[in-house]
């Protein structure tokens, strides 16, 4: 069996090189799509190698898997939000 950081390394860097390349493309939406998406998907990997359903709030959900309106500020996330930024000036 993999460790659990081996595989959160290995989705950290799939997802950098499709916002790359998101943002090469000039597609700043999907960038942002796809670091919301990081999120989501480490978040849940961690809950389900742990066992961890206390980190099920991080992703805006309560115990019984409802949706809340709750946005995390993240690295990926600032850095999609800082090229938009640059690329609307």
């Amino acid at each position: 069996m993999t460790r659990l950081i081996d595989e959160l390394n290995a989705l950290h860097a799939s997802y950098v090189d499709a916002i790359n390349a998101a943002v090469a493309n000039d597609d700043l939406a999907t960038a942002a799509d796809l670091a919301a998406e990081y999120d989501r998907d480490a978040i849940l990997l961690m809950a389900e190698r742990e066992g961890r359903q206390d980190l099920l709030p991080l992703l805006g959900l309560d115990a019984a898997g409802n949706r809340l309106a709750v946005e995390r500020d993240t690295p990926l996330r600032r850095l999609v939000k800082r090229v938009t930024t640059l690329r609307a000036a």
